[in-house]
């Protein structure tokens, strides 16, 4: 993925140089962006019947992280839009962004699309 949260930013540093706590969120969820959400979460999440984000595992490897199992979302019940980027977040709703990436190429989601990212084709490294 291309960029780390200003959040997850900030507790790294804190958790690191201050000695401050930071506790790994217990499930992570993957959300869809019609626009960049940038490392503020400024860009705009899909919304629409029958979206919902999903969760999400990763497997780690050095410094690659790789999710470990499909991630599907449900039939769009709806048209949800063009999405162009994804954002793993600590949250089913609201929450705080980690990650996120724009999508190779993006997909314009219609009425009963299922959107689908197979096991092994979201990695997140840090460098």
């Amino acid at each position: 993925m291309a960029g780390t949260s200003n959040y997850l930013e900030n507790k790294i540093l804190d958790h690191v140089l201050t000695a401050t706590s930071y506790t790994s969120p217990s499930t992570l969820y993957l959300a869809l962006y019609t626009s960049d959400p940038g490392d503020d979460n400024s860009g705009t999440e899909v919304s629409g019947t029958n979206y919902a984000r999903v969760t999400a595992a990763f497997t780690v490897t050095g410094n690659v992280g790789t999710n470990s199992g499909a991630i599907e979302y449900a039939a769009a019940g709806n048209a949800w839009g063009t999405v162009t980027h994804v954002g793993v977040m600590d949250a089913s709703s609201s929450g705080n962004l980690l990650y996120h990436a724009a999508l190779t190429s993006s997909k314009a989601i219609t009425t009963g699309d299922i959107f689908r990212i197979p096991a092994g084709s979201l990695t997140v490294t840090m460098t």
